[in-house]
Formats: C-alpha cells, sequence, structure tokens
C-alpha cells in the first residue's frame, strides 16, 4: 500500500479525524497564547520564561473544553476536511478576538465557535427545527434563523438578470437591510448581521442541492456587499465551501472575484476582499 492510500484511509476513520481536530483546537489554543505573550523584542531567555507562565496561567473558555469533549467522546465530525479547516484556523490565529459570521449551524459549530476565544462568533440557521436541537446540547451558541427570497431553482436567471436591477449593483446595494428590490439581498435577519462589521464570513449554508432549496446566491451575494463596505481597517475574509458545485462556483466568480481569491483546499476557496475605498480601478456597475 502506498504512502496516499495509508493516508486516505486514515482520514476515512472518524477516530483519527476526532483525534487530528482536538489536536488542530489545541494547537491553535496553544499558539494564541504565546503569540498574546510574547514580545519580539525580549532576549531568548525572557521569552521562553514568558512563554512557560502563559503556558501555565493559561484558561481554556467554557465552549473550548466543551467542543474538546464532544468531538472526542462522539462520532461526530465537522463537514470540512483538516485542510479545508485549516484555511480558516490560520486567519482566526491572525484575526482573533474578531467577529465571525456562518452561514449554517450544523456539526462543526462548536469547533468554530472555540476557535475564536473571546470574539463573537454568529451562525446563520434556515431550519428552525434544527436550531433547537443543536442548541439543546451546545446552548452557549448564538444562532439566528434565517428565511430566504430565493429557490435553487432561480439561481441562473438571477445571475443573469441581475444588473437589471440598480439596486443589485454594488454602488446601491448596501445598507443591505432596507433593500427589498434585489432579491439577493438578505432583509429579514436580526439587527446583529447588519450592525456587525464581520472580519471572517464562512458560507456553508443555506442548502444548494435541490430545486425549491434556498441556495446559497443570497448568502455569497451579500457576504460580498457587506465585505465592500467594511469601514474598518483590513480586509473581509470569505470562505466558501462546496465550491465543486455549479451554483456556489458561478456566484462566487461573479461576486467574490477570482482575483481576490487567495487559497483553496478541497471544496472550500478563500477570499481576502478589500472595502470598496481600495477599489478605485473597479467599474461600479459589477463586482469583478
Amino acid at each position: 500500500m502506498n504512502h496516499k492510500s495509508a493516508k486516505h484511509m486514515l482520514l476515512e476513520r472518524p477516530w483519527f479525524i476526532v483525534l487530528a481536530l482536538a489536536g488542530l483546537i489545541g494547537g491553535a489554543l496553544l499558539i494564541t497564547s504565546f503569540i498574546r505573550s510574547t514580545d519580539n523584542t525580549l532576549s531568548l531567555c525572557s521569552t521562553a520564561k514568558t512563554t512557560a507562565q502563559s503556558i501555565a496561567e493559561y484558561t481554556a473558555t467554557p465552549i473550548q473544553l466543551q467542543s474538546i469533549v464532544h468531538y472526542a467522546t462522539s462520532r461526530t465530525v465537522p463537514q470540512q476536511t483538516f485542510d479545508e479547516i485549516s484555511i480558516s484556523l490560520e486567519v482566526l490565529k491572525d484575526r482573533l478576538p474578531c467577529n465571525f459570521l456562518v452561514f449554517g449551524l450544523g456539526r462543526d459549530s462548536l469547533m468554530w465557535a472555540s476557535l475564536n476565544p473571546g470574539g463573537t462568533t454568529v451562525f446563520m440557521e434556515e431550519d428552525p427545527e434544527w436550531i433547537q436541537a443543536v442548541l439543546k446540547d451546545a446552548p452557549s451558541l448564538r444562532a439566528h434563523h434565517v428565511q430566504y427570497r430565493t429557490q435553487l431553482s432561480q439561481a441562473d436567471r438571477l445571475l443573469k438578470t441581475y444588473r437589471s436591477e440598480p439596486k443589485c449593483l454594488p454602488a446601491n446595494a448596501f445598507p443591505i437591510r432596507y433593500n427589498e428590490k434585489c432579491p439577493l439581498a438578505l432583509t429579514s435577519l436580526p439587527d446583529e448581521f447588519y450592525d456587525t462589521e464581520w472580519d471572517l464570513i464562512m458560507v456553508d449554508a443555506p442548502k444548494g442541492y435541490f430545486a425549491t432549496a434556498p441556495g446559497r446566491m443570497a448568502a455569497i451575494f451579500s457576504s460580498a456587499v457587506m465585505a465592500r463596505n467594511r469601514k474598518g481597517a483590513g480586509t473581509t475574509h470569505v470562505f466558501l465551501h462546496d465550491v465543486d458545485r455549479k451554483v456556489e462556483k458561478a456566484y462566487a466568480n461573479e461576486f467574490l472575484c477570482e482575483k481576490y481569491r487567495v487559497k483553496s483546499a478541497g471544496r472550500l476557496w478563500h477570499f481576502e476582499i478589500p472595502n470598496a475605498a481600495n477599489m478605485s480601478d473597479q467599474p461600479g456597475d459589477r463586482f469583478c
């Protein structure tokens, strides 16, 4: 058996993924603690002493402890692969504590919340019964119900015709809270969605694999609009999962833009989108 085959078999085993995930979380916590406590101007001995104190004094948050126990004592594993998760983790380590918006509430929600200690992690989910089921076991998660105005069967038509509606154009789409004229704008969400400037956005929902499902068109469009209208420093990191599907890929290329894609792994694409002030060469009638 060659090396690749052996690796593939290991990754297929739930226990291996659980151990890898526990190591991923633990390593992130240790690295974060080290970064926050170490001054680059210190000497080698002083740095070692500070690091040892940091490790000794570090206290995990309740949700981090719950996350480790949850994944270590069940066969439940996140939907994304280790390589896909690692891309988002690298950004989280650099930006935390941050504002992290996740479209989708599921088997990886405890993990995402635990990887953003001290930050704000909010989940958007279209199925109210599923929200109740998840929060029953993890009541500390912050989740909101989303009602989408689109269906997957409309995806091709919306992509071809959105420019005919002025309120769908990048110069006019914001604020999306009141943008009823553009069917791709998310307009019926809690205030927290609109009032928070999100540093990271993960689009891994809603459902997008049957005709009457909402599809991810509005989530992708609205993420692009919010990123372009960021007021704070830095770019907005947008992660899109399931890019092997036609709609996700087409909408990513139209609204998140190939030129802003910086990394990829498996079925995940990572974009760094600057705000509109840093898009002086960008035409006002299209996103890319």
